[in-house]
């Protein structure tokens, strides 16, 4: 049986407010950095270069731990998600999403799932940012954080969700 009331709709309960508050904040922060990074670096080839050659030095500098801190964060919540869809009977995570079953309500969950993993990116690449380059990149501190965060979170799930099933499976005797 689910733990209710911790979160969203994979869960029993609804999420909490807090947890909704924070997802909330966590998806304006993502975007707020985006649209600023957009409005004060544009987007151009050579932005696009710097930033992918300024996000690959990334794993190499300070602050190296939260290559790994992350998204075995967001791995946790993959796996307690995806245990969930499987108790619940729910198709595997990112197989949903490909088929287009209620994608609004599933990433939602996601964001749920991640927004404080989300934040503590964000603020652990400006911190990055302050020491290495000395210069606050916004754009790339919502690219860093979804990529250490909310992707490998959407790319875990369903397979998580398919081992629970086999493991339910296999201890029942199916």
């Amino acid at each position: 049986m689910a733990t209710e009331g911790r979160r969203g709709s994979a869960m029993t309960a609804a999420p909490s407010k807090n947890a909704v508050v924070t997802a909330k904040i966590a998806a304006a922060v993502i975007v707020w950095l985006i649209v600023v990074g957009l409005l004060r670096n544009g987007l151009s080839v050579d932005v696009v270069e710097r930033m992918g050659a300024q996000i690959l030095d990334r794993p190499g500098g300070p602050m190296t731990f939260r290559f790994l801190l992350q998204p075995a964060m967001a791995a946790f919540a993959a796996w307690r998600d995806g245990v969930a869809d499987a108790r619940a009977g729910r198709p595997p995570f990112f197989w949903s999403l490909a088929r287009g079953e209620d994608v609004g309500g599933r990433l939602k969950e996601a964001l749920i799932a991640t927004a404080r993993i989300l934040l503590l990116g964000v603020v652990m690449d400006a911190i990055y940012q302050a020491i290495v380059l000395g210069r606050f990149y916004p754009g790339e501190a919502a690219v860093v954080a979804l990529l250490l965060a909310f992707l490998p979170y959407v790319l875990l799930r369903g397979p998580f969700s398919r081992l629970a099933r086999a493991w339910a499976a296999k201890s029942t005797g199916a």
